[in-house]
């Protein structure tokens, strides 16, 4: 059976965390002497903060999938292992023996932009720590025992962006266009990692000249 021809384009742009810091964790292991019980993740070398890829795909594709008629976990709260819906087809089937087509998308990491470098620089720190607390129902003061301290990327913080999509011959790129789409607008009005009911993770990615990704995504469908 031959292979079917195949394209690849690459969408690029800008990750802009918002009016909120943007907290990817990292296990504690990886914390040094000295730094918070709650570290984000730091790039192992040059111990500067990133947004993995995995993060922003593994997201949308939640995101897509709980809101699709389509959704067939593989587990109770897995990824979809139907192997035939859109989401699979763009982001990979939940279940080996299900898979019938190669996955679409690769997501790659996001460094910080030269403009965030520079800023953390002058202001001499790339992240920002914050404490929490549990009130008490009782007495409304903070419950013992229940600090938590926190670590996360200040808001104003840039983020470069990319994705591939890959098609094959057959495949209803406008349809692709448009599911990524609805994914990247629900990324928007939702949270990127960890304690989003606290505020954190609003994010913003928007193409090369600006606009919002979604939007881009959706003119692109509607132009076939």
């Amino acid at each position: 059976m031959s292979t079917p021809r195949m394209a690849i384009k690459r969408f690029c742009g800008t990750l802009r965390v918002l009016g909120s810091g943007l907290r990817i964790g990292a296990s504690e292991e990886t914390a040094g002497l000295g730094e918070v019980d709650g570290p984000i993740l730091r790039h192992p070398v040059t111990r500067v903060p990133y947004v993995p890829g995995s993060s922003v795909k593994g997201k949308i594709r939640c995101l897509l999938e709980q809101q699709s008629p389509e959704y067939k976990p593989l587990d109770e709260g897995g990824p979809c292992s139907c192997g035939k819906c859109t989401v699979c087809q763009l982001f990979g089937c939940g279940s080996t023996a299900n898979t019938v087509t190669p996955s679409r998308l690769v997501f790659r990491d996001c460094q910080p932009t030269e403009h965030t470098m520079s800023v953390w620089d002058r202001a001499g720190v790339d992240s920002e720590i914050r404490t929490h607390v549990s009130i008490s129902r009782t007495t409304g003061a903070a419950r013992k025992g229940a600090l938590a301290v926190m670590e996360r990327i200040p808001a104003g913080s840039d983020f470069n962006f990319s994705f591939s999509l890959r098609t094959f011959e057959g495949d209803d790129v406008p349809k692709y266009y448009k599911v990524l789409a609805e994914g990247f607008e629900l990324l928007s009005k939702h949270y990127l990692g960890g304690s989003g009911s606290r505020g954190y993770g609003e994010v913003l990615i928007v193409n090369e000249d600006g606009t919002p990704m979604h939007e881009h995504l959706r003119k692109l469908a509607e132009a076939g």
